[in-house]
């Protein structure tokens, strides 16, 4: 049985990231030896915009039993990071993940320390990440770290067609070393009855919209609530829109909240919402918006699914790609809340639940990595 070693972020820093992490170490446990090797501190703590709920306890989730879990890796410490080395020798194949440059360097240690040269797989969740890409130097950093790093790997993993022409430009990489393996659902949560759930919310309106996610300027929210506020006057009082999340570089959205005709209407919750909580608002939810304006994939979408509802979200990045798998999904195009009103009435004026794809459970998503890691090991792709 190969050994696979799987470097991400740990849940003291909870992310999607960290979600895909754990769920894929778990699913690859079927068919492998895996050892979780995660990072214990990722960045100088007061950097990172959530920091006040880093080492809290909000996933309910966790690795099994039969996987090593290493909390080791810390972003100042280079001992760590060679101390590493002996999680990586044992290793016959060594997964990356990869959505910020604010860890290349470790990468690039842990991959120079890979003396036997074991097949390293780069999983991109990002080309660049969003806030990075509004800083030239942080960009120039980003893209000469992963051109290193990329140099010293075997393989990569993206998650739709469009990501793929993204990566293979941007680093370099021959498009034959790239492979589209999608995430797959965040099955993880327990459904609701609708009904219990708004009692638990305290909502009573009939009709629940609902934006869920990091507010981030690039998750285009401002068009959402434009929107929302040009629906008619019967279907606004008959309706809760609910904004979820934490905000970081965004701080504009609660003054758009707060000077709108309907803001009576509007629930703005803003931190980051645990597990414990999230199956009350996706089971109380008759609609999720994605209004983004830029995208690769989003786990949001993938709880979404998981509950059935309907997904309203923007034809950008990979979305369509990847929820073009789900009947539930309607797309508009991005910054038009005209359109995006539109398609809210559509949407709840015919109710309905969906099946998520089976395509993307995770037993699916494991026999994926499973072929290309025994080709890997066969030197089938090398």
């Amino acid at each position: 049985m190969h050994y696979v070693v799987i470097i991400g972020p740990s849940q003291r820093f909870l992310s999607g990231i960290s979600y895909v992490t754990l769920l894929l170490s778990n699913s690859l446990a079927d068919y492998f030896s895996v050892t979780a090797l995660l990072f214990r501190n990722m960045l100088p703590k007061k950097l990172f915009p959530g920091y006040k709920r880093v080492g809290a306890t909000l996933a309910d989730c966790g690795y099994r039993s039969d996987i090593t879990v290493v909390e080791l890796l810390d972003w100042y410490n280079p001992l760590t990071w060679i101390h590493a080395r002996k999680y990586i020798r044992q290793g016959d194949v060594i997964i990356f993940q990869w959505w910020t440059s604010s860890v290349a360097h470790m990468y690039l240690v842990i991959a120079l320390m890979n003396l036997n040269k074991k097949p390293i797989i780069i999983e991109f969740h990002e080309t660049v990440d969003p806030l990075e890409h509004g800083f030239f130097v942080l960009r120039l950093y980003s893209k000469i770290m992963g051109t290193l790093i990329r140099r010293l790997a075997t393989f990569y993993i993206v998650h739709s067609e469009i990501d793929r022409q993204l990566i293979s430009s941007h680093y370099d990489i021959d498009p034959e070393k790239i492979r589209v393996i999608p995430i797959g659902i965040f099955d993880q949560y327990k459904k609701i009855d609708k009904r219990q759930a708004k009692e638990q919310l305290g909502i009573s309106e009939s009709n629940v919209i609902l934006f869920f996610g990091l507010i981030r300027p690039y998750k285009g929210v401002k068009y959402l609530v434009k929107a929302y506020e040009s629906l008619s006057h019967d279907l606004i009082q008959n309706s809760r829109l609910l904004i979820v999340g934490e905000a970081w570089e965004d701080q504009e959205l609660g003054k758009i909240i707060a000077k709108s005709p309907v803001k009576s209407q509007i629930s703005l919750i803003d931190r980051y919402v645990g597990d414990s909580e999230i199956p009350f608002y996706f089971s109380a939810s008759d609609a999720l918006v994605m209004p983004y304006i830029r995208a690769s994939q989003s786990g949001v979408a993938h709880i979404g699914m998981e509950f059935g509802i309907p997904i309203i979200a923007t034809r950008v990045g990979g979305l369509e790609e990847s929820l073009g798998k789900y009947g539930g999904t309607s797309f508009i195009n991005p910054m038009d809340p005209d359109e995006l009103a539109r398609v809210i009435e559509q949407t709840l004026s015919n109710k309905k639940l969906f099946e998520a794809p089976g395509e993307l459970r995770w037993d699916v998503i494991a026999g994926q990595w499973k072929d290309l890691i025994n080709g890997l090991q066969s030197d089938k792709y090398g």
